[in-house]
């Protein structure tokens, strides 16, 4: 029967049960995905969107809009089938896109006898029990505030069968010295819940007696202290471990050396640092030398938005010079109410101000890809929103182009390549702000927003970024690279 002879009933009816059987589909792949994470440690994305903990509707919806990104439909099926393939494989400790991999299988199918040959051709490197081991490394969180809570989430959300890192403590200044009990419960509840990126997925529990959180059956000591040089880790358990400082207080080498206590293997500052290499996940991350760089930071959430879209335009284009706008959410250090503050502007009410600051982006830039050394200027714009940033790049290139050309370069470096995990190509003509929250990637290229003068010298793009949780996770991949403990990747 032609569907034009259908009753609008029945059209309803038919659409209802197509979904029905696709959500099926869907939560049989959740199943698979659930099985390779905690029995394999082996975890599957789809165009580098976590599948794991999604609901069936949002998988569903992941797959539609994969034509955004490869120009054809990859249905929940064809993912189901890959799934199937990868778990009967025995694979090695990876991280597998299989929206990469889906859309391969579509356009080369013709080349292999079945589905194993096609996979072992794509990851049969992957197999082996000599690449099965991954020495975890324990992590310590120095500081809970907007960036130390997120990267609790994460470790812990990621943690899986405790291959990678371990979240072993937590180190806090008290605020309520006569209760300790009683801060716990409210460093508890802020992890619980949060205004921007909502509550936790998962339990946290205090145990008020070993001054411990109990977080998705993790045990996470606290440790109340004033300063690093009071703290030997060894007392807790802790060995080679990872301290990622979150505070901000110590900034440079020598003070935040001070880290390297008993038990502290390595030092990574969640802001830029002095006399410490500046390090931005999938750009510059291989000048870490392993040995002798004990203390290193991930720059800031600004320079880790804009660095791999610059090192893509350098690479490819060449940069003559250029200017740097950021449009920045409000952070803690400014006023919630008008009030003295030792920063220019920055004493205003930060939540009905739009505020011009400094920013060290542009300058910082030189440290990261040394060949745009002095080439860029930027300044900040503090705004009235919680998070969710927006980075403006006026540059001058070498080479001409035009917008078509532009875009699909930034769309190629975000499906191939070392920086997909960094960037995310937007086609959407409605994307706010809010849009990014919750947002993994580093930089959000806003292709709609794209703009090239008439000779093809000139060039305006727009750059999102969440400057919370997606440079949290920054951090995080330099951690785990730091760490050595990075899984096998197809992206």
């Amino acid at each position: 029967m032609q569907n034009k002879d259908l009753t609008i009933d029945q059209i309803r009816q038919n659409d209802l049960e197509k979904w029905r059987d696709m959500e099926k589909s869907a939560i049989e792949l959740l199943k698979i995905v659930g099985e390779l994470r905690f029995d394999q440690n082996v975890e599957l994305i789809l165009f580098r969107r976590s599948i794991y903990d999604s609901r069936p509707s949002e998988v569903l919806n992941d797959h539609r809009f994969a034509t955004n990104y490869v120009k054809q439909p990859i249905s929940v099926d064809t993912s189901l089938q890959l799934a199937h393939g990868i778990a009967g494989m025995n694979l090695a400790p990876s991280r597998i896109d299989i929206g990469k991999l889906a859309t391969q299988w579509l356009t080369t199918k013709e080349n292999y006898a079945n589905l194993n040959e096609f996979l072992t051709d794509k990851i049969g490197d992957f197999v082996g029990e000599d690449k099965k081991v991954i020495t975890p490394r324990d992590v310590i969180l120095y500081g809970f505030g907007r960036i130390g809570r997120l990267a609790a989430r994460r470790i812990i959300e990621t943690t899986g069968r405790g291959e990678q890192l371990r979240l072993k403590a937590v180190v806090i200044r008290a605020k309520m010295r006569d209760d300790r009990k009683g801060e716990m419960l409210k460093r508890a509840s802020l992890l619980r819940k949060d205004s921007v990126h909502d509550k936790f997925r998962g339990t946290v529990k205090v145990d008020a007696e070993s001054e411990e959180l109990v977080i998705n059956g993790n045990r996470v000591k606290m440790i109340f202290a004033d300063h690093p040089t009071d703290i030997d880790y060894t007392v807790y358990g802790i060995k080679d471990a990872l301290l990622i400082d979150n505070t901000g207080v110590w900034r440079d080498k020598e003070s935040l050396g001070q880290h390297l206590r008993p038990g502290v293997k390595q030092v990574l500052f969640t802001a830029p640092g002095k006399g410490i290499p500046n390090i931005v996940h999938g750009v510059n991350q291989k000048i870490l030398n392993f040995k002798e760089d004990t203390v290193f930071c991930a720059a800031s959430c600004t320079t880790n938005a804009i660095a791999p879209v610059l090192k893509v335009i350098e690479d490819n284009l060449g940069i003559d010079r250029g200017h740097i706008e950021s449009i920045h959410a409000y952070t803690s250090a400014q006023n919630l109410l008008d009030n003295f503050h030792k920063k220019p502007r920055r004493g205003r009410a930060a939540g009905i101000n739009m505020v011009i600051t400094s920013t060290g982006a542009a300058s910082a830039i030189g440290k990261v890809i040394p060949s745009l050394e002095g080439k860029l200027t930027g300044s900040a714009i503090r705004v009235p929103i919680p998070n969710g940033s927006l980075a403006i790049l006026n540059l001058t290139i070498k080479k001409t182009t035009n917008v078509e050309d532009l875009n699909e370069m930034i769309n190629n470096a975000s499906l191939h390549g070392d920086l997909v995990e960094q960037i995310k190509y937007s086609t959407s003509k409605d994307f706010v702000s809010s849009d990014v929250v919750g947002t993994g990637h580093a930089s959000i290229f806003d292709s709609p927003s794209t703009q090239v003068s008439a000779d093809g010298k000139n060039i305006t793009i727009y750059v999102w970024y969440d400057n919370e949780y997606g440079y949290t996770c920054q951090v995080l991949r330099l951690a785990k690279y730091s760490a050595q403990v990075r899984r096998l990747r197809y992206y």
